[in-house]
Order: C-alpha cells, then sequence, then structure tokens
C-alpha cells in the first residue's frame, strides 16, 4: 500500500492548482455567489473541458485521457480548493462513473465521449424529499421505457443535458438515462444556501429514459456509486479545508494587535494546530480512500 502520489500526479497536482489560481479566482467564485442567475460559471467551465480534465479517468478507448481514480482524486481536490463553481463532481463523480459501471458497451461509446468533451453534463436524481435515498421512499418509476415521477433536490440539476435517475421498476430498482431537454420533463431551479453548487427539482411525466446496467440493480449500483464518489467529494471538501488553513495561518502572521502579529498569542498558535491536526488525520483518510478507490479494494465500501 503506497499512500503518496507519483511524481506526474504531483506534476498534475501543479499545473492544475496554476491554472485555478489564474482562471478561477475569488473574482469568479464572487461572480456566482452575487448572481441568482448564475448557477455555476460558464467560462470556467469550458477551460476545465478544454483542459481535458473531464475524461481523466475515463479510458482513452471511448475519448478519455485513460488515467486513472489517483488523477481524479489530484483533480478534485485541486477544484475544492479552489471552490470552482461548476458541475465537475455531477458529471465525472457521478455520472460518467455509472456509465463506466454499468453500461453496455453502446452506451459507453454514446454518453463516455460526450462527457469527455462536454457536450454532456450528467447529474444523479435518487432523492425525492429530504433524508436519506431508501428504496422504500422511492416514487419514480420506469416502465415500457418511459419514466414518470419527481425528485428534488437534484444538485446542477437545472444545467445538466442528462440525468441517472434512480426509480422503481417492477419489484426493483433500475438506475436510467434521460435527456433532460426531451419532453416530459420539466425542472425548476432551488435556492440553496450554497450558491455554488446548484440544485434542482425535476418533474418526468412520461419521459423517454433507457436503463443503465441490469433490471432490479440500481439500488446496488446506487450504493456502489456513493461509495466511490465519496472518496472524489472528500477531496474536494480537503482540498477546501486545506486552503482556509492557510489563510488562517496567513493572516495570524499579518494581522497585528498591541504591537505584535497574533500568531504569536498563544490561544491563536493552539487553534492553528488543532486545525493542522485535524486536516492531517482527514488527508490520511482521503489518501487510503484514494488507494482503495484506485485498486477496487474490498475496504472501499
Amino acid at each position: 500500500m503506497n499512500f503518496d502520489f507519483s511524481d506526474d500526479q504531483k506534476f498534475l497536482r501543479e499545473e492544475a492548482r496554476k491554472f485555478l489560481s489564474a482562471q478561477c479566482t475569488t473574482k469568479e467564485v464572487r461572480e456566482v455567489l452575487d448572481d441568482e442567475a448564475m448557477s455555476h460559471h460558464a467560462d470556467v467551465w469550458q477551460k476545465i473541458v478544454e483542459m481535458g480534465w473531464l475524461g481523466a479517468a475515463i479510458p482513452e478507448e471511448y475519448g478519455g485521457l485513460g488515467l486513472g481514480m489517483l488523477e481524479m482524486c489530484v483533480i478534485a481536490e485541486e477544484l475544492g480548493r479552489a471552490l470552482a463553481p461548476v458541475p465537475f463532481g455531477s458529471s465525472a463523480f457521478f455520472f460518467a462513473e455509472a456509465v463506466k459501471l454499468a453500461g453496455s458497451e453502446e452506451q459507453k461509446k454514446q454518453l463516455l465521449p460526450k462527457v469527455a468533451d462536454g457536450s454532456i453534463i450528467g447529474c444523479i436524481a435518487a432523492s425525492e424529499g429530504p433524508g436519506p435515498v431508501d428504496g422504500a421512499r422511492v416514487k419514480a418509476a420506469f416502465k415500457d421505457g418511459k419514466l414518470s415521477g419527481t425528485k428534488v433536490p437534484v444538485t446542477d440539476g437545472d444545467i445538466a443535458t442528462h440525468a441517472l435517475v434512480l426509480a422503481k421498476e417492477g419489484s426493483g430498482h433500475s438506475l436510467v438515462v434521460v435527456e433532460l431537454d426531451g419532453e416530459g420533463v420539466t425542472r425548476e431551479s432551488l435556492g440553496t444556501i450554497e450558491p455554488t453548487r446548484s440544485h434542482a427539482e425535476i418533474k418526468f411525466d412520461g419521459a423517454k429514459a433507457e436503463r443503465l446496467g441490469e433490471a432490479g440493480q440500481g439500488m446496488t449500483l446506487y450504493d456502489q456509486l456513493l461509495d466511490r464518489a465519496a472518496v472524489l467529494l472528500a477531496f474536494e471538501q480537503l482540498g477546501g479545508a486545506s486552503v482556509c488553513l492557510d489563510m488562517a495561518n496567513n493572516y495570524a502572521k499579518e494581522r497585528v494587535a498591541f504591537g505584535r502579529p497574533i500568531g504569536g498569542n498563544q490561544a491563536i498558535k493552539h487553534k492553528l494546530a488543532d486545525m493542522y491536526v485535524k486536516n492531517e488525520v482527514a488527508r490520511s483518510n482521503c489518501y487510503y480512500g484514494a488507494w482503495a478507490l484506485s485498486t477496487d479494494a474490498a475496504e472501499l465500501p
């Protein structure tokens, strides 16, 4: 078990940080925070698409870079550091992973290249209200190629082109793919306390849908997706926590009170030390998760 990244992966981190420092600054994030009409930053998103990051973990035969999940973890951490207001996680962590795990060869050829080049923005629609997703609470139904029901909240559901929807099928549950611009689909943006992550309510009324994977395996596949996405989302959070620690540390050195930097006060030192320890514990856990994710280890669930 190796908890470190390779030289190539470290180089990817450096380049990603350099790119985001220039292209996704506080100015771009503020533009999304201050404008209720902006569900994401389209210019930043397009530049990320051009970098090829969406295809980092997609095999080359399907239009991706053919790298791996460790590289995706590196990218996720840097996106978290920048608080990038883009639908990267929904499209890459959930939608693309689902197609890779359960899609037919035809579905992979049809969907993955478009995720990689940004022409498809994917999202996952499982929740039907407050609380955890539970098969017994799923009311959306898929039958004869048609989907009906309501999903809320759906992260990035207002800007996605395709949704991966958890629905009842017969006596079980399946995951189905739906084009959100098609007939029988209506959606409404929702206000949230975190404007860099847009949400929507999506209603399906006989919308055309296509099953992903085997019938009745939807909950199993959904649980697999959550396990995998949890690692990548943890890296996003780690990136955000790390930059907060850096900012606090720098401020403690620069802010002068009573003739000296406040970082010289024992109480401030203790707070910074506690933050550092918590960050390092989180980093260790993330690295362990990255190892499990990249090797499909039994510990991943």
